[in-house]
């Protein structure tokens, strides 16, 4: 068979390509550390290689979201913190408040003093992130949550909602609570409070005290009934209503002896007690209700006001002095359900961060995981690849060798 000087050219051009290709694969594969460049060059592999990368991203991105998570608790609970400082501070200054030796001037300077504790707590209600959203606003997070009204009353001004953040592809977590579970909120295990006012809102005219309310029997079988305690004319006797939704209603009326004497007259209904002491006038009122209930909502900045307010005025007075003990007894009563309301919520800010802790650690496994899945599939193997190369090398060496003696054969050599 007769080969053309033409097909020994195109033959030898052939393999020289082939050659400086394989050896350009190779090259690519050492420069890139992967050993599939191009899916042609494992299409299995490569197919396999673009999911796990995609879960690798997503993954990536749950991991960013819960850096964003951890940091919007991390302030809440800073934040959480300093009202629970604010409101061990207010503790103190009613205790202190509650001294008979204090002066009117004295108390004066406490309620100031307390002003500088409730305007603080207005602010920290009213905190933002590091976006300018609202903390505790709920989703209603572009405006403050917490305003004044025209009375000077603090109101709530968002939502209940509370703002989530999934932080895995299952797991979704409260990123911040809302202002009303934090400020307008008691534990389950509040208990009862007792407040003297009269049924139309206004102060007792009277100088009846109160000591309690405490819980006798809980297996009564009216406990848990909001009652209330209203004198009668004359201000001998008294009626206990309960409200019936609409109205409130006597259920039974008894005899009031605590003005006579030294001691306090107990009254006790659906296995809740309370000491009274002091001389009444027609139509003053003691209401003792379940703190978080429908008849007394609590309310950590009326509580502040609530106390401001007597501080302020002069107790110069019988009635006023009443007025001042009854409310600061109300009121460190108050601040003790805020106390552990706050601090549960700062329990559950603490366990959210646990739960991000926790979660991280899973998906730090999952995303080395995933690194070694795909190093196994696409990444090269530096001692194989060298080999190869070294290979791939001498084998162009050899063509181009064999390219040169081919291109020099002529039969004019030979003649």
């Amino acid at each position: 068979m007769r080969i053309s000087t033409v097909t020994m050219f195109e033959q030898s051009t052939a393999s020289l390509n082939r050659q400086q290709g394989n050896l350009s694969k190779v090259s690519q594969q050492i420069a890139s550390g992967r050993r599939v460049v191009n899916p042609s060059d494992d299409p299995q592999a490569a197919s396999r290689a673009v999911g796990v990368d995609q879960s690798q991203a997503i993954t990536q991105q749950y991991a960013d979201s819960r850096i964003s998570a951890r940091n919007s608790l991390s302030q809440t609970d800073s934040i959480l913190r300093s009202i629970v400082d604010a409101i061990d501070s207010a503790k103190g200054r009613l205790v202190q408040a509650s001294s008979d030796t204090l002066s009117d001037v004295d108390r004066e300077s406490v309620a100031s003093e307390l002003k500088g504790i409730y305007e603080t707590m207005i602010g920290q209600a009213n905190a933002t992130d590091g976006n300018g959203r609202y903390l505790f606003g709920g989703y209603k997070d572009s405006a403050q949550p917490f305003t004044k009204d025209a009375s000077g009353n603090v109101q709530y001004q968002g939502d209940f909602n509370v703002r989530e953040q999934r932080i895995d592809s299952t797991r979704l977590v409260k990123v911040a609570d809302n202002g009303d579970t934090i400020f307008k909120s008691v534990p389950s295990s509040a208990g009862y409070v007792a407040e003297a006012k009269k049924d139309d809102g206004s102060l007792n005219s009277g100088n009846v005290t109160f000591r309690g309310p405490q819980i006798r029997d809980v297996n009564d079988a009216d406990y848990g009934t909001d009652f209330r305690i209203t004198f009668n004319t004359p201000a001998d006797t008294f009626d206990i209503e309960t409200f019936d939704g609409t109205d409130w209603n006597a259920v039974q009326t008894e005899g009031y002896t605590g003005n006579l004497g030294d001691s306090a007259q107990q009254v006790t209904y659906g296995g809740v007690s309370i000491d009274l002491e002091g001389t009444p006038t027609a139509g003053d009122s003691i209401l003792v209700a379940q703190a978080g209930g429908e008849q007394r909502e609590p309310n950590l900045f009326r509580s502040m006001e609530e106390a401001i307010r007597v501080l302020e005025n002069p107790a110069d007075t019988d009635a006023k002095k009443a007025d001042l003990r009854n409310t600061l007894n109300t009121s460190m009563r108050d601040l003790d359900n805020a106390l552990d309301n706050v601090s549960t919520v700062l329990a559950s800010v603490g366990a959210r961060v646990n739960e991000l802790d926790v979660v991280d650690v899973v998906g730090g496994n999952r995303m080395m995981n995933y690194t070694e899945t795909l190093s196994d599939l696409v990444d090269l193997d530096y001692a194989e690849a060298i080999s190869e190369y070294s290979l791939r090398q001498v084998g162009l060496q050899a063509a181009q060798k064999t390219f040169v003696d081919i291109k020099g054969l002529s039969l004019l050599n030979y003649m």
